[in-house]
């Protein structure tokens, strides 16, 4: 499988695809119009190993929701960001059993290179 999660209004996503081999080859999925399913949460976690890893702390919505202030579990953080698709580190590349996840430079070569096979 070779599927993209991402944001269109967000600059730095459209950079990252941009540098992304072989994009037609990606099923890409725009978060704000198609919402994630449960599932498709259930599955990016399972290649990721936790919901933690795909939750967003730099969302906008982060510190006014009072978030900061708490211990999130990993119920938490599934449930925030089914409730907010802001809450999802992005963009989310997975390549086969290969996930990529936020903007660090470590994750965008990462996917880079799985997308050149």
């Amino acid at each position: 499988m070779k599927k993209i999660y991402h944001l269109s209004t967000c600059t730095t996503n459209q950079k990252i695809l941009k540098r992304i081999p072989k994009l037609k080859e990606f099923t890409l999925q725009e978060i704000k119009t198609e919402p994630i399913t449960p599932a498709q949460l259930d599955a990016m976690k399972a290649l990721a190993g936790s919901y933690e890893a795909l939750f967003s702390r730099r969302s906008m919505k982060y510190r006014p929701m009072g978030l900061h202030e708490k211990t999130l579990t990993e119920k938490d953080c599934r449930k925030l960001i089914l409730q907010e698709y802001t809450f999802l580190k992005r963009p989310v590349i997975i390549v086969g059993r290969s996930i990529f996840i936020g903007n660090a430079a470590k994750e965008v070569e990462g996917a880079i290179a799985a997308a050149r096979g």
